[in-house]
Order: structure tokens, then sequence, then C-alpha cells
């Protein structure tokens, strides 16, 4: 949702998302579905589809209607900030909670220790590679519960701007996203159903246009509905990706990152990469140019169809794996001479990012109308960027290859 997608989380954009569409009058089906590990083993579970089905048409409709129309009581608490960063930002107690979603084997606390170990592991890496940059760090919470840590470096001798924002959200579903889950012709009402969000999110705008920007960003969502709430049961899902925007194509580069995407996808099903890269490149869609952002990655939403243990497994592997991925490409390109017209290009590939994130971006807009913290929403803007009226790129040019490449989609790795 934050994509995200750019996903602060700092508000409840963790819908799923799908290329397909559905009605929120759909009635419950269970769908069983096969997930096979590396180590051939085969894992089936039921899942009930209906959440899926409603919340990825009316979530963020009802959602914005709540919001609209109750403002005096928002779906999240307003922020505060922090002088010190807690050991976490779970609700020590929660009486709608089952106490072993609280302790600290849960995995929601997982979870948390795992993004958070990711932005340290991220933000020392960008801060050496960078030479002289240093985050700017704010921490903020919420009184009922939540909170998160943003990141900024901002003007660095490597990166224009780089943002790596944590967060751990609690709020409330309104009914209406619940309806459809009642029993066939039942006239009970599911009341407003309590949510938990935690996730990492970072978008790494480098200076020079031969170093590509990289936004990544891992998440998991819970309902949490009591146990005596009519028609509306408990759902989690993992949802996030790994994506890369350079301005100009280096083929070796472009294959390194995918490669380190599709291995991590492998480890855990063979399926994974070729299904969540196609999500990814259907997903960065600039509808009104008729192009993608830029040369994809991996990108899912919406995912429950696996054991659960399996799934934060394989986000972790994900979240650890951008380091690897990025920063030998960084290395490579961070100090290469550029011309004030390879600038120009890039800044003209920047009015891009910022066109899907403001347009179609789902956290990105979401955030903006609901009341999200608009620093964290807002981080993954460049600093700088560029529109020129009707440019259109010399073909045969190394621009033109690159604008190619994101109106046709490529296979970069087998």
């Amino acid at each position: 949702m934050i994509t995200t997608s750019s996903f602060p989380i700092t508000y409840p954009a963790t819908f799923p998302s799908s290329s397909s569409t559905s009605s929120t009058t759909t009635s419950i089906t269970s769908a069983t579905t096969t997930c096979s590990s590396t180590l051939g083993r085969t894992r089936t579970r039921t899942r009930t589809r209906t959440l899926t089905t409603t919340l990825r048409n009316a979530t963020r409709t009802n959602l914005l209607r709540l919001h609209a129309s109750q403002s005096s009581s928002p779906m999240i608490e307003k922020e505060r900030p922090e002088t010190n960063r807690p050991l976490t930002f779970l609700r020590e107690s929660d009486g709608q909670s089952p106490a072993s979603d609280l302790g600290n084997n849960s995995v929601r606390a997982r979870f948390e220790a795992m993004i958070r170990e990711a932005q340290d592991a991220v933000c020392a890496a960008i801060e050496a590679v960078d030479g002289g940059g240093k985050f700017k760090e704010d921490v903020w919470s919420r009184p009922g519960g939540g909170g998160g840590i943003s990141r900024v470096l901002q003007d660095g001798a490597v990166w224009e701007k780089a943002g790596v924002n944590v967060s751990v959200v609690y709020g409330v579903m309104p009914p209406e996203a619940y309806r459809a889950a009642k029993p066939a012709g039942s006239e009970e009402k599911p009341g407003p159903v309590p949510f938990f969000a935690a996730g990492i999110s970072s978008v790494l705008h480098p200076k020079n246009p031969f170093a590509p920007t990289l936004h990544f960003n891992y998440r998991y969502f819970e309902t949490d509905a009591p146990k005596d709430t009519p028609g509306a049961p408990r759902q989690w899902w993992f949802g996030g990706g790994t994506d890369l925007t350079p301005a100009y194509i280096f083929e070796e580069d472009v294959q390194h990152f995918h490669s380190v995407q599709k291995g991590a996808c492998d480890k855990f099903d063979a399926s994974f990469y070729p299904r969540f890269k196609k999500w990814c490149d259907d997903y960065f869609y600039i509808k009104h140019r008729g192009e993608r952002r830029g040369l994809g990655g991996i990108f899912f939403d919406d995912l429950n169809d696996c054991d659960q243990e399996m799934l934060l497994s394989f986000a972790t592997e994900c979240a650890n794996s951008v380091v690897p991925a990025y920063i030998p490409i960084i290395e490579k390109r961070k100090d290469l001479p550029f011309t004030d017209q390879h600038k120009a290009w890039q800044q003209l590939r920047r009015g891009r990012y910022v066109e899907f994130n403001l347009v179609y971006d789902r956290g990105t807009t979401f955030g903006l109308k609901t009341g999200g913290r608009i620093e964290s929403i807002l981080v993954s803007l460049p600093l700088t960027a560029r529109w020129e009226y009707d440019h259109k790129p010399e073909e045969g040019s190394e621009e033109f290859k690159l604008l190619d490449a994101c109106i046709n989609p490529r296979e970069w790795v087998q």
C-alpha cells in the first residue's frame, strides 16, 4: 500500500492489491493453495478469501468515508515526538488481543525486530558508502500504542536523499470492510475491527545519474477482531518488494540486482520470482505515460497463501538482500563522470518517479488523504526533479534505451 510503493506504514495502507477486479458483495469462498519449499515439502492450507475480496475493493473508499464523517475520531491517533528510541513499539497490554500475540515470540514481535535490524543495516551501509553524510533520526509514538523511527540522509556526498523508515501502527477498520464476511442470510454486522500493521520503507536517490534509485518496502498486516465480534474473522498477510529505477542501463547492474532478488525467492519457492517480478512490472506502471517507473524487481501484497512462519522467513530474506543487491552497484557507479545532459535526463526520470508516487502509489495517496505522518510519506520524493514540455529522447540513444526498457519490460535473468 506504503508502496507500496513508498510505504511508510503510518496509516493502514496495507490493503491488498491486484490487477483483477472483484465485487464487494462476493460471498465467502475458500481456496486451498499449495506452496512448495526448496526442501521439496508441500504446505497446504485453506484460507478465507472474503477479506481479500472486500478490502481490495472497499477498504480505501470506506476508510476515507469514515475519516471524513468522523473527523473527531480519526482512524489513527496523531503522532507525538519522542526523545528516546524505545526497545519496542508494541503495546504492553491489549485487552482485545490474545496474550500469545504480545509475547516476544509472536510474529508481531519478530517482524518488528526484523525491520529494525534491517533499518540499522541499510543505514550503516549507506553512511559507509557516502563517506560523510549522516542520517537524521526522528522517533515518534502514538498515545494508544505504536510509533516509528524515520531516518533521512539529505544532500550527502553520494546520496541526494535517502530515507529509511520503520513503523508499528494500531488502527481500526470500519464495519463495512467486513460486511461480506457474515454468513449468508445473517443479519449480524461486525463492529469496528482493530488492525495491526508494521513495516519498513525506504527510497534511496543517489546524486550521480549513472547510479540507480532503489525502493524497498516490507510489511505485515493483521486484523485483531475481538472473539465475540460477529462476522469479522482474524486475518493476516505480508506485502512488499524491492525495485530498481536507473536513469541509464548498465546491463550487468540490472542482471546483478535481479539475480539477487531471484536468489532470495528461490530459497523458498521457485515460482516466487517470476510471479513477483511480473507483479512488480504491473504495479509500477505509470498509466498516463504508458511506461514503468523503472526496471522492476519483485513486488507482492496480500500474501497469506503459505505457512506464516515461512512467509516471515521469506520477508526477512528479502529485507536482508537489499544491501548485497544494491550497494555493489552504487560503489561501481557513484564516481563516474557525467555531463549536464546526463543530469538533466536523470531529473526527467525523477519527475516520472514523482508522478507515480503522487498519482498511483497506494501508500502515498492513501496516507495523504487520511492524515498520515506527512514527512514519512513524502520522504520517498527526490530532492530535485525536472519536467520538460514534450521531451523525447533521440532514437537509439542511451536515454532511448532506458525508456524502451520501461515501456517493454525485459527478463533480466533466467
